[in-house]
């Protein structure tokens, strides 16, 4: 039994429409949503259908950060095998409760690899964009873009220019420098 991708559904994408605001976008409740990233619904083509996106459009520097964390992870285990088995827990005030003595060299070292990582330009990224088609429903994007914030109207300029297959991404490499490292 096959199933149908309701996001194709025209019935179903005029329901949406009807819920989406001025701008032709509907948020997603996400606790990600902030700033630097968003997940969002707008109503597209794809191969000459009426789809219904689910997309998240991110910042190239949460990408950058995530990237330079993931590639320093994976580094960090390689150092050190228990790194993965490792768990934090909180105590009542959400601080973080006493490290072992194993732990603290392990987020140093952590954080001094993601400094020198940075400091070397070992991870650039460019903007783009990701086509997942495997969703139950709709069509999913991964967008990554030059901007400082992700805003309503940078979303509306992004559909805008997708829809009317305008849309040009900048192929520029780029790296940022971490400002906090308590983020990661």
């Amino acid at each position: 039994m096959t199933t149908l991708n309701e996001g194709f559904d025209p019935v179903i994408i005029k329901e949406y429409r009807s819920k989406m605001n001025d701008q032709g976008f509907m948020l997603t409740e996400s606790e990600d949503n902030g700033e630097e990233y968003v997940n969002f619904m707008f109503v597209g083509k794809y191969k000459n259908k009426e789809v219904i996106y689910d997309a998240v459009i991110y910042t190239l520097r949460l990408n950058h950060h995530s990237e330079l964390y993931e590639l320093a992870e994976e580094r960090t285990c390689q150092k050190y095998p228990e790194f993965n088995a490792m768990t934090y827990s909180m105590d009542e005030n959400g601080d973080l409760s006493n490290l072992t003595e194993k732990e603290e060299e392990i987020g140093l070292y952590m954080t001094e690899l993601i400094l020198e990582l940075e400091e070397e330009g070992e991870v650039k990224v460019k903007e783009h964009i990701e086509v997942d088609t495997s969703l139950d429903f709709g069509v999913g994007l991964d967008v990554g873009l030059n901007v400082a914030e992700v805003t309503a109207e940078v979303i509306e300029k992004f559909i805008a220019k997708f829809n009317s297959n305008t849309l040009k991404l900048d192929k520029t490499l780029y790296s940022f420098e971490t400002e906090e490292l308590d983020n990661f």
